[in-house]
C-alpha cells in the first residue's frame, strides 16, 4: 500500500503547530507496518532542513494558474532521512519562501502547491493507493482529482481528510476559481459554503473518509464548527476520531540530546529537579518553588488571552509562592503585557518566539504545564509534558479530555472546565497543594511517564481505516 501524506508542515523540517509533528512521525510508525510505503509531501521552504540534507530533483514541469505559467519542481530528499521518502513541492515566487503561513497571496500559494504536485504524479503516472489531505491547505484535492480533467488518471484514488483544527478553513472567494486547474463547472457546489470556496467543507464533502484527531473533537464538531455543524452531522457517516500519537524516539527524557541531565521514570524525580535547577537559573527563578509552564501560541484558542489576568492573580494569591514561565508568541497586546510583568515579577520569566530546543528543557523541568485551551482538537504537549514526568493542568474539552484524567478520578492531572481566570487559577492552587504533598508528587511523576502515547497504536488504527 503506497500512502502520500500531503501537507504544509513536516517537523522537523518546518513547523508552525502540531499538524508538524504529526506529519513528522505518523508515516514513520505506519512504515514499520509491513506492506506499506507512506510517503510525504509538502511546499519547499528556506529552512536549515532542506540545506543541511541532500536532494535531487525527480520532476520539472509548468502548470497554469490563471493567466500565469508557474513551474513546477519536485525535490526528493536522497536518503529517506526522516524514515519515510520526503518530496518537496518548489515554485519560485510561491513555494520557495522561509515560513509555511503569514503572507498575503496564500490561496495562491496552496493551490499551486496542489495543483502542482497533483500535475507531477499525472506526469510521472504516480498513482497511489492513498492521498491523506492534512488540513484545508489540500482540501481541494479530493475534489480536483474527481471533477478536473488535467487530473483524470488519478480519478478514484482513494482519498482520507484529517481535520488538525477546524478554526481554519482556508475561504476563498469565488473569483479564485479562475486560477484553479479547469473542472465541473455543475459541481460548484462541492467546494462552495456560504457563497464561498471552503476548501475544508470540499474536503468533508469529496473525501471517502474524514477524521478528526481525537474523538472528544470530532464529538465537539457536531455542535461548535465554525458555521460547518449541519455538514458534519450530514457526512457523520464516514467521520472517524483517532487520536494522534508523539514520536516516542524524539520525545524520549532518557536519550533526549536537547536535555541537561536525561533521566528514566526511575530516577526522574531526582534528574528533574537538576534540570529544573538549571533552568531557574538561566532565568532568575526560584528553584525551591513549584514551577508552571506555558508553551504555546499566543491565540484565543489557545486560551491566552487568560495568561496576564492568570498571572498576576496567581502570584498574588499564592504570594509569590510559584514560578511561571511562558513560552510562546503571537497575539501583540499579550505579549506586551507579559513583557511587563517579566519586569515587574522575579519570580515570572517570558521567552517570546518558538525554541524547540527550549520546550524540551521546560517539558524536563517544569512540575505542572498549563493548558487553558478554548479549542484543542488534539493536543500533543500535554502528551509530551506526561513523557517527561510534568503534571498537566488542562481545561476539559477536545483531546485534553481524551488524554488527561483528573486525580479525584484516579488520572494523573488535573482538569477545569470553563476557559476562564478564576478556574485556572483554582486549578493551580488545586497543584499547589499536590505540590506540598511530596509522596504524592512523586507518584504523579511516575505515573504519568508510564502512559503510553506512541503512535503505533494509532498507526495501526489510520492503516485500518485505509484498508476498509
Amino acid at each position: 500500500m503506497v500512502v502520500y501524506h500531503l501537507s504544509t508542515e513536516c517537523y522537523p523540517v518546518a513547523k508552525v503547530g502540531g499538524l508538524a509533528d504529526v506529519v513528522g512521525a505518523l508515516p514513520k510508525y505506519q512504515n514499520k507496518i509491513k506492506g506499506v510505503d507512506a510517503r510525504v509531501v509538502m511546499p519547499w521552504y528556506n529552512k536549515p532542513f532542506v540545506y543541511d540534507h541532500e536532494f535531487e530533483l525527480v520532476f520539472d514541469g509548468f502548470i497554469h494558474q490563471g493567466p500565469n505559467m508557474l513551474q513546477v519542481q519536485i525535490l526528493k530528499e536522497k536518503n529517506d532521512a526522516l524514515g519515510f521518502g520526503l518530496y518537496m513541492v518548489k515554485i519560485p515566487g510561491l513555494l520557495d519562501r522561509d515560513n509555511p503561513y503569514g503572507y498575503q497571496d496564500e490561496s495562491f500559494q496552496f493551490l499551486a502547491f496542489q495543483q502542482g504536485l497533483l500535475h507531477w504524479m499525472c506526469a510521472m503516472e504516480i498513482r497511489p493507493d492513498i492521498l491523506h489531505c492534512h488540513d484545508y491547505h489540500t482540501g481541494l484535492v479530493p475534489f480536483m482529482i474527481e471533477n478536473c480533467p488535467e487530473f483524470i488518471s488519478l480519478k478514484g484514488v482513494k482519498t482520507i481528510g484529517t481535520i488538525h483544527n477546524g478554526e481554519y478553513q482556508g475561504m476563498m472567494s469565488w473569483d479564485m476559481a479562475n486560477y484553479m486547474p479547469s473542472f465541473d463547472r455543475y459541481k460548484w457546489g462541492l467546494m462552495d459554503w456560504n457563497g464561498l470556496i471552503n476548501p475544508l467543507a470540499s474536503m468533508i464533502k469529496c473525501s471517502h473518509a474524514f477524521t478528526t484527531v481525537s474523538e472528544g473533537y470530532l464529538e465537539e464538531l457536531f455542535i461548535s464548527f465554525r458555521g460547518l455543524e449541519s455538514l458534519v452531522r450530514q457526512e457523520f457517516g464516514k467521520a472517524y476520531g483517532i487520536i494522534n500519537g508523539i514520536d516516542t524516539e524524539v520525545w524520549n527524557p532518557e536519550t533526549d540530546p536537547m536535555l541537561d541531565f536525561n533521566f528514566t521514570s526511575k530516577n526522574a524525580v531526582a534528574q528533574k529537579k537538576k534540570n529544573k535547577e538549571k533552568l531557574c537559573k538561566e532565568y532568575g527563578l526560584k528553584p525551591e518553588l513549584p514551577l508552571f509552564a506555558f508553551i504555546g501560541r499566543f491565540a484565543t484558542e489557545k486560551g491566552a488571552d487568560l495568561l496576564p489576568d492568570v498571572v498576576w492573580k496567581s502570584i498574588k494569591q499564592s504570594y509569590g509562592a510559584l514560578n511561571i514561565m511562558i513560552l510562546g508568541s503571537g497575539n501583540t497586546y499579550i505579549e506586551n503585557k507579559l513583557k511587563e510583568y517579566d519586569y515587574t515579577y522575579t519570580n515570572f520569566a517570558l521567552d517570546l518566539g518558538y525554541k524547540e530546543h527550549l520546550s524540551h528543557k521546560i517539558y524536563a523541568s517544569a512540575d505542572f504545564l498549563l493548558m487553558p485551551s478554548r479549542v484543542e482538537p488534539c493536543g500533543l504537549n500535554q502528551m509530551y509534558s506526561m513523557r517527561y514526568g510534568t503534571v498537566p493542568v488542562v481545561r476539559y474539552t477536545g483531546g485534553l479530555k481524551d488524554t488527561v484524567e483528573d486525580i479525584s478520578t484516579g488520572g494523573a492531572g488535573l482538569n477545569f472546565t470553563y476557559p476562564g481566570v478564576d478556574d485556572i487559577v483554582h486549578a493551580m492552587n488545586r497543584a499547589l497543594g499536590v505540590y506540598n504533598q511530596k509522596g504524592m508528587m512523586e507518584n504523579l511523576i511516575h505515573a504519568n511517564m508510564n502512559f503510553d502515547f506512541a503512535w503505533e497504536k494509532s498507526a495501526e488504527k489510520y492503516i485500518a481505516l485505509y484498508n476498509s
